[in-house]
């Protein structure tokens, strides 16, 4: 079985609506493995996994999408020590997409938030914030970052006015 059909048979069990203007935008996975557990609702990706539905990106080393009713509740991309979760989206009329790294990048699909968690890094247009943990809100287009619980990952941004 090739990665394409893996990640497609794992949308034939989830019904993804990410973004708005994507939700009718076909989406697309690509894993080396994935793992179905329908009682659950939970399907785990791993090895170079890469979601794409329209103008939104999620790249990691292990993506977990977890689902009640069939649809997606919450997106988990893992990255690795050297690696880090990637995410990237459109902003409703912005020109500039919105880019983000972390440790750890969960995604609450109702609420509209993005969390980044350890070296987590957002550009939004011409700004960008970077700390221990930082909370995106889409719906509201709301950054709020902290620092790293040891004190070591200080807030850091800057802005362009």
């Amino acid at each position: 079985m090739n990665k394409h059909f893996l990640g497609y048979l794992s949308l034939l069990f989830f019904s993804v609506q990410v973004l708005p203007s994507n939700a009718k935008t076909a989406i697309d996975i690509y894993a080396n493995s994935v793992l179905i557990d329908e009682q659950k609702g939970l399907s785990i990706y791993t090895g170079d996994v890469k979601v794409t539905q329209g103008e939104l990106v999620l790249k990691a080393e292990k993506i977990q999408l977890f689902n009640t009713q069939r649809q997606v509740t919450k997106i988990i991309a893992n990255g690795t020590k050297n690696q880090r979760a990637y995410y990237k989206q459109g902003r409703v009329n912005k020109p500039r997409f919105i880019e983000a790294r972390a440790d750890n990048i969960t995604y609450f699909i109702k609420s509209g938030l993005v969390r980044l968690n350890g070296r987590a890094n957002l550009i939004q247009g011409f700004d960008s914030f970077s700390g221990g943990t930082l909370d995106y809100d889409i719906k509201n287009d709301k950054v709020i970052v902290k620092q790293s619980k040891d004190g070591t990952q200080r807030v850091k941004f800057k802005i362009k006015l």
